[in-house]
């Protein structure tokens, strides 16, 4: 019987660090490699695409910190923190990390945390999802960083050739996500898609008029092959 590899996914902004961890990962058999990385923002967008099983995560790196990175990705993968302060142990087993290394780290140390992981994913092969995600609101990458937009603030989202516009109540935003993902990710009761280019917030509308929607003063097309789920969904008699 075959197993699927754990997929492992390093970062850390000491690249030696990151160099040490991924010679510990070739030696571990059933672990696959998917990113070594210092760009805390590579690896973020990896885990929220679903190829992460186990993320060794630096606690201290400028750009996000491993606990913001926790709290974003709300349970997508196994963790097992790394870092050179012990201060901050306590705070990682709150967000129910699988292990706390400690830099320097030796091997045999790694396969102590490595077992525990094994263990958990066995009692446990997918990592617990909230129920009902608490947030009301999600991080998109635009082209130089990962934005935080509250769903209350987005008017609709348009969807241009190489990369997409959130129209927000502050201005637009332009991000390299996609609208498949955005369809996937939005939560359906206050977003819905009108059109191959359009999502919307249902919130926000104004009135539909010639088989448009109105927002903002905007004019959005309602598709012919949505047509039919836009008016079920916002309740038009």
């Amino acid at each position: 019987m075959s197993h699927k590899p754990v997929r492992c996914i390093i970062v850390d902004d000491e690249p030696l660090a990151v160099k040490l961890l991924a010679d510990y990962v070739g030696k571990t058999p059933g672990f696959e490699l998917v990113l070594k990385t210092t760009q805390v923002f590579d690896a973020l967008y990896q885990v929220q695409e679903g190829n992460c099983d186990l993320l060794f995560l630096d606690i201290q790196m400028p750009e996000l910190s491993g606990i913001q990175f926790i709290k974003i990705i709300r349970n997508s993968c196994r963790v097992i923190l790394t870092t050179a302060y012990p201060g901050y142990a306590l705070e990682g087993f709150e967000y129910d990390v699988v292990d706390y290394l400690l830099k320097p780290i030796t091997f045999e140390r790694y396969m102590v945390a490595v077992q525990k992981a094994r263990q958990r994913m066995s009692e446990s092969p997918e990592p617990l999802k909230p129920e009902a995600p608490a947030q009301d609101y999600l991080f998109i990458r635009t082209e130089y960083r990962i934005q935080k937009l509250n769903f209350s603030d987005i008017l609709y989202i348009e969807g241009l050739r190489d990369y997409i516009a959130f129209h927000t109540v502050q201005g637009k935003v332009l991000s390299l996500e996609t609208m498949r993902h955005m369809e996937e990710v939005l939560p359906a009761h206050r977003f819905i898609r009108i059109h191959k280019s359009y999502i919307i917030h249902k919130e926000k509308i104004d009135f539909l008029e010639r088989g448009k929607l109105v927002i903002a003063q905007q004019y959005l097309p309602v598709g012919d092959t949505y047509r039919e789920k836009v008016m079920a969904q916002l309740n038009v008699v």
